[in-house]
């Protein structure tokens, strides 16, 4: 996943444990699963817009001409989220769990209506907002329902329920993006039908109660017991309640003391170097997530694929579809090897993994730009005046390629006998794309046919295999053990902020980059900020596998160095650590 809340780690035994006690009382598992489809929605909404683009783009003429109109509606969803995000822990607090997931639902199908019924760009745009102020309430909402309604001994895995529902949600978009291909409304099926599992959600949560971890902090403390009867036996249900109210105390302790508004919360934070070099660590993961460019893939994928080479909308989505599976299963190997092998070990091999694959994909798509078909001066089955006024205008027309024709905003016509023979370079016009297909031929605008392509969308796949196990999941458990206690909520909302302003930043500029630096270089760009990255997560980002909150905070405490840098041998950093847990 691409983006989420905090993520507390099941292992095997939990998993186990999560089965025979959701068999026993599958009240716990309808409270889970009802919760989670707003993870489904988080991922449905922003995996879905990568296939509906390209037909918005031929409904559309103002979007198809505007790479900025086309990043706009993009990450327009990523915008509400923040916003999304930021209200969303008030909302919370001040009136529940439930309401707030109900409020998430009904921004999720109003968005999908008004994108369904919009007649005119910024009706999209509109949508996207609506779309995305849910994504960022249900990003925080729905795994914290999750977790304050489920037993301590399974909260884990029903909350990394959540996450595989994201990836499952983005994986469902791109099947539905391509069942819609051939349908008259395409993209406004696509947007609306996100309405459905929004209201089914809706109607599901209305029957359920509300946290009884919100209600006991309201002192609503019989409506507590009363759910905590349906989810423990009743000879548990004494203790949870006595653990509840010590939890609260706790919790109400450590607000007190780091200060009720938010800016005191935020003052205290960075005055204490515990917490702020263990900011350093988190800002860090998720910065270098969302700058590694994953998210461009996930929202640009069918585009990246046409890049390649593949004109057609449907190929695009059906290729595309095969990164969305790969993200998926991404996920469920990190449950495999983050406990194995360690977080910065497997952020690491990750990154190094990403780099290869960006450097590999520029490489890629260079190749592809130089070895272009070139253009037929004299095709005859075109007038003159429908030549791209640019090449009319060249001196040494012989020159360009099909990439040239693409740079210069026209559209390469192919050739039909063979598409890696010389084509006719075209105005840009909706009329003339409909000849050029209307004569059997392929209409290229984004990227050229290239014996490269299918290599190109190979090591796109090796990418996505490189990022989710590690790097797609484990900055968010990072951030959910380095910061101490009573930090660990404010420490976890700035590096939350910090990866949503990311990858807006990304989101927002991806297509002006490729139009500026063209598709080599923008993946160069990448595996140069990837780097970046890879250097800083290895000076600054400790290992946290297996350690109690109180080592991590010592650890800080005295100041993270790596290894390399301590000048010490595996076995007296293990002795080290060894010492420090041992203290």
């Amino acid at each position: 996943m691409v983006e989420g809340g905090n993520i507390s780690k099941a292992d095997k035994t939990e998993f186990t444990e999560c089965w025979k006690t959701t068999w026993k009382t599958p009240y716990i598992m309808r409270l889970a699963l009802s919760a989670g489809i707003g993870g489904l929605l988080f991922g449905y909404d922003t995996g879905v817009i990568s296939g509906a683009l390209l037909y918005i783009r031929d409904d559309f003429k103002q979007v198809d001409r505007n790479t900025f109109l086309q990043e706009i509606i993009v990450s327009m969803a990523v915008l509400g989220a923040i916003f999304g995000a930021a209200i969303g822990g008030w909302i919370n607090d001040r009136f529940g769990r439930k309401k707030s997931i109900l409020l998430a639902d009904g921004l999720f199908a109003v968005g999908a209506v008004v994108m369904a019924l919009a007649y005119d760009p910024w009706m999209i745009i509109l949508g996207r907002l609506f779309v995305g102020l849910g994504v960022g309430m249900a990003s925080m909402t729905s795994p914290l329902y999750i977790s304050e309604a489920s037993p301590a001994r399974i909260r884990g895995a029903l909350v990394s329920t959540n996450g595989l529902l994201i990836t499952g949600g983005q994986f469902l978009s791109y099947l539905i993006n391509l069942a819609f291909t051939k349908t008259r409304w395409t993209w406004r099926w696509m947007l609306g039908i996100a309405a459905v599992p929004a209201l089914v959600q809706l109607i599901l949560m209305i029957s359920l109660p509300e946290s009884p971890r919100w209600l006991y902090r309201q002192n609503k403390v019989e409506e507590a017991r009363s759910i905590l009867g349906k989810i423990f036996p009743a000879n548990e249900v004494d203790d949870e309640m006595n653990a509840l109210k010590l939890s609260l105390e706790a919790e109400k302790a450590d607000e007190h003391a780091i200060g009720d508004s938010l800016t005191q919360k935020v003052k205290g934070a960075l005055s204490n170097v515990v917490v702020r070099r263990g900011l350093y660590a988190g800002i860090t993961v998720q910065m270098a997530q969302q700058f590694s460019g994953i998210n461009t893939v996930m929202y640009y994928s069918p585009t990246i694929v046409q890049f390649a080479g593949f004109a057609s909308n449907k190929t695009a989505m059906a290729l595309s579809l095969i990164t969305s599976g790969l993200n998926a299963f991404g996920s469920i190997v990190s449950m495999t090897f983050v406990d194995r092998y360690g977080r910065r070990r497997l952020m690491l091999i990750s990154m190094a993994g990403i780099i290869l694959c960006l450097v590999t994909l520029s490489i890629m798509f260079l190749e592809a730009a130089s070895h272009a078909p070139e253009i037929n001066q004299f095709d005859t089955d075109f007038p003159t005046n429908a030549t791209c006024p640019s090449f009319l205008s060249l001196p040494k027309p012989l020159s360009w390629n099909c990439m040239s024709c693409l740079k210069a905003g026209c559209g390469f016509c192919s050739n039909r006998a063979n598409e890696y023979s010389p084509g006719t370079c075209l105005a840009f016009t909706t009329d003339l794309r409909d000849s050029c297909r209307g004569q059997n031929r392929t209409w290229f605008r984004d990227g050229c046919p290239s014996k490269f392509g299918f290599l190109a969308v190979v090591f796109l796949g090796l990418y996505i295999l490189s990022y989710s196990p590690g790097m797609g999941t484990v900055p968010w458990i990072v951030n959910s053990e380095i910061y101490p206690l009573r930090y660990r909520g404010i420490g976890g909302g700035l590096a939350a902020v910090s990866n949503w302003i990311s990858n807006f930043v990304v989101s927002v500029t991806f297509l002006s980059l490729t139009k500026a630096l063209g598709s080599s270089g923008t993946f160069f760009l990448f595996a140069g900020f990837c780097t970046i990255g890879f250097i800083f997560i290895y000076l600054l980002v400790p290992e946290t596998k297996g350690l109690q909150i109180e080592e991590v905070e010592q650890m800080l405490e005295t100041g993270y160095k790596p290894r390399l840098l301590r000048g010490e041998s595996k076995g007296e950093s293990q002795s080290a650590l060894a010492h420090v847990a041992a203290n």
